[in-house]
């Protein structure tokens, strides 16, 4: 399962209303998106550490070193990390940047450009929906191994925090699709704020309202633990969907990503 939002499900058509947004800004994204890679990190056994101001997250169950959202960059700060991803096993580093911050160091050390996060927010009132049962928040998934297995220890470590969701074919029981909420205690600057994260449903099953009723259950969870609004980075494709259901676009930023 990935980051981002992919799939594209029937919804009911709805411009939604820039006004009812404005108190969630891209910074707050970029707070939340670095506290749900440490949660990920602290429940797999990686860690969250510094290079000269610039902080990084090891993620082992993906061997991926991130660089969360750094106000500038320099190949003075990148390069110890590199050589710490090294030694941990790392097949892969990428770096999440505000749009405004200059990557130019990050060309002459090899990295390219990745996927572009669309920056989005919703308030959960106008993502919930009451009387859709499709989708289960579980805290044991027997179908997942590897990194999926690994990466759903969030939710049973941070239980008031995390949860998952997922769907399954009717007849045969196979996962059809997942995806986690996260809302975090203690961290400045995110009261009341949520996060959608790594929701996807898989394509044989997509258009028959999965991706709804995921974002349902997951937004619900968030809410009933405090969240009043809820974040999340797409795709292009994503955001139609998103936009369907109450989510209007605040901005876009950028990843570069290497590997080693």
């Amino acid at each position: 399962m990935r980051t981002s939002i992919r799939c594209s499900c029937a919804a009911a058509s709805r411009e939604p209303d820039p006004g009812r947004h404005r108190m969630v800004t891209i910074a707050q994204c970029q707070r939340l998106q670095a506290a749900w890679y440490a949660a990920l990190a602290a429940a797999t056994g990686g860690r969250t550490f510094s290079t000269h101001g610039c902080t990084w997250v090891w993620l082992p169950a993906r061997r991926e070193l991130m660089m969360m959202f750094p106000q500038t960059v320099s190949a003075h700060a990148v390069r110890p990390a590199l050589a710490e991803g090294m030694r941990l096993g790392a097949t892969s580093v990428r770096v999440w940047l505000n749009s405004a911050v200059n990557a130019v160091e990050l060309d002459a050390l090899g990295f390219e450009p990745s996927w572009q996060p669309w920056w989005m927010t919703a308030p959960v009132a106008d993502v919930v929906r009451s009387g859709d049962d499709a989708a289960a928040l579980t805290i044991e998934v027997p179908d997942y191994t590897g990194p999926l297995e690994q990466e759903l220890r969030v939710v049973r470590s941070e239980p008031r925090q995390a949860w998952h969701a997922v769907t399954r074919d009717v007849t045969g029981g196979n996962i059809s699709g997942a995806g986690y909420s996260f809302h975090p205690s203690g961290v400045a600057g995110l009261r009341q704020l949520g996060g959608i994260h790594h929701l996807e449903v898989l394509p044989a099953y997509q258009r028959r309202g999965l991706a709804t009723a995921l974002l349902s259950a997951t937004a619900r969870a968030a809410g009933e633990a405090g969240a009043v609004h809820l974040v999340v980075n797409a795709t292009p494709q994503g955001y139609e969907f998103l936009s369907r259901r109450g989510f209007a676009l605040l901005g876009r930023g950028r990843t570069y990503s290497l590997g080693l």
